[in-house]
């Protein structure tokens, strides 16, 4: 199967999850928030969306801490858009509670409600007599089965156990007992195919959304992280391909020793893979994966691609990640019985922080474009060199900063020890750095930087929504090594304006990146926002 390359040709997009929609129900979703953001990124003449992982969250609502790597996180399922199937009425939606703060998603308010209309929408289903739906249905469990039959007995079991955590259920259960799974199954047939049912919806607003897209000439950029939580249906349902005692506790983690954002490191908590025998069948649970990303997006940023080379091993009980150890992980051959099975593979990776000649040489031997982060570009480390825009390679992916990284005004503004581990005399010396290669104030340091990024001779350029919208540290969607009070920014509506629209599109429009640059006539997008503002 020929698939596209990461970098076809010139092209830039914008990193926006998509629960920093905004919208009328607390959190971003699937709905008409979704096709205006999709309008937006056609007249400016953006070719790439790329979104955060689109699993359903556990602990601290991270996106990178999900209960499954296949499912798709039910708080995205629009509520309009289940009322225009039929589903819901006008009247279910106007008891929802609406939060007074638009730039924020209170997740706690927000899921429960969310829930309980997701639960009406399927006792509705269960009472129409919609042939078709129940038809796509049907097909949809067939289709999926390899990894909904998992996940949807997983969530039931959860919801049964009172949101615990698996090692703490019922052991016939944790251990997955076959008779015990059996009983089970019948008892709880109905949260069971509930779950199925909301994965379903899921499912199909999602594809309705990548086909609108499709439709404008921009291709999705999904986020796959190399490690899954423990609290997963892919943990609980594949105990043997990770370093796990009797009971079911990680015997090692994942995390990453002292950087740039924590002197102490990060200590994520992921159970480690278990190489040796995900080798010895051929990498078969990572095929799956990769093949249902494939279904979803169509590029995918492989997240943490150093630990595919060497990864830092925490032991269990230890409280942060200065105790760990290097370990050599499964290196060229994954990626060899992924291109087998799967064909060619649109991915990149995210090359960032303590990168090895090794693992440069990993990512060459595979054709990968690596990623370049404007913010790493004017520190005193030799590696900032490479981050900057004359520096850079054609084939890699730059921004201006990531969702691990503070908004560009923040880190612009920002003091020693917030967030980073630089001083006082770091943090001048880097500003100044900054203003006299951008050969600005700042006082538009967002823009300064965008342009950076447009102008630079990377292929692909990603600007985070809240870069333009040039907001502060408040919007920042994540401070790494911290577990709460992260990923919740929200972009207010009508914040993009039509001064921001004008001006991306004409940035966009001189370095090239709009599809009807000379190299990629194919997409009939026109210059008309761009053009306009010229003049």
């Amino acid at each position: 199967m020929t698939r596209p390359a990461i970098s076809a040709h010139r092209s830039s997009g914008i990193l926006c999850h998509i629960t920093s929609l905004p919208g009328k129900f607390g959190c971003g979703d699937l709905g008409p928030a979704a096709d205006d953001f999709i309008d937006f990124l056609q007249r400016t003449g953006q070719t790439r969306w790329q979104v955060l992982p689109l699993g359903p969250t556990g602990y601290g609502d991270s996106p990178y801490q999900c209960y499954s790597a296949f499912a798709g996180n039910p708080l995205l399922i629009s509520l309009e858009r289940l009322v225009d199937d039929g589903l819901l009425t006008a009247a279910d939606l106007k008891a929802f509670p609406v939060s007074a703060d638009e730039t924020k998603v209170d997740f706690d308010q927000v899921r429960p409600a969310h829930e309980a209309l997701l639960r009406r929408a399927y006792d509705n289903y269960r009472s129409l007599a919609n042939a078709k739906l129940k038809l796509a249905f049907i097909a949809f469990q067939n289709s999926q089965a390899a990894w909904l039959a998992d996940y949807s007995l997983f969530a039931a079991l959860k919801e049964f156990h009172g949101g615990s955590g698996w090692t703490v259920w019922q052991a016939e259960f944790a251990r997955r007992d076959l008779d015990a799974l059996a009983r089970v199954r019948v008892a709880l047939a109905e949260a069971i195919e509930r779950h199925a049912f909301v994965q379903f919806l899921f499912a199909r607003q999602w594809q309705a959304v990548r086909k609108r897209c499709h439709a404008a000439g921009i291709m999705i950029i999904g986020d796959a992280p190399i490690f899954v939580s423990h609290d997963s249906a892919d943990v609980w349902a594949n105990p043997d391909l990770f370093y796990l005692d009797a009971a079911g506790q990680p015997t090692v983690v994942a995390g990453v020793p002292p950087d740039y954002f924590s002197a102490t490191g990060q200590r994520w908590g992921n159970p480690l893979y278990r190489w040796h025998r995900m080798h010895a069948n051929g990498y078969d649970w990572w095929c799956q994966r990769m093949a249902h990303s494939l279904q979803m997006f169509d590029f995918v940023r492989l997240d943490h691609f150093r630990g595919f080379e060497a990864y830092w091993e925490i032991p269990g009980t230890s409280p942060t990640a200065v105790g760990g150890r290097w370990v050599f992980g499964p290196g060229k051959a994954l990626f060899e019985a992924l291109a087998a099975k799967l064909g060619g593979l649109p991915i990149y990776a995210e090359d960032l922080g303590l990168i090895t000649p090794e693992v440069e040489q990993l990512r060459d031997e595979l054709g990968l474009p690596g990623m370049r982060v404007l913010q790493f570009a004017f520190g005193d480390d030799a590696k900032s060199l490479d981050y900057r825009p004359h520096n850079y390679p054609r084939h890699c992916v730059v921004y201006t900063g990531t969702h691990d990284n503070d908004t560009t005004v923040g880190w612009f503004l920002s003091a020693a020890g917030d967030g980073t581990t630089r001083n006082n005399e770091q943090v001048e010396r880097e500003r100044n750095l900054v203003l006299s290669y951008v050969g600005g104030d700042g006082s538009e340091i967002h823009w300064d930087m965008i342009r950076q990024a447009l102008g630079s001779i990377a292929d692909t350029a990603i600007v985070p929504a809240q870069d333009l919208l040039g907001l502060g540290s408040a919007a920042r969607m994540n401070l790494p090594g911290t577990g709460t009070g992260n990923w919740s920014w929200r972009m207010p509506p009508g914040a993009l304006t039509p001064a921001i629209e004008k001006r991306l599109a004409t940035l966009t429009m001189i370095f090239d990146r709009d599809p009807v640059s000379p190299d990629a006539p194919q997409i009939p997008v026109t210059r008309i926002v761009a053009e306009k503002a010229l003049h």
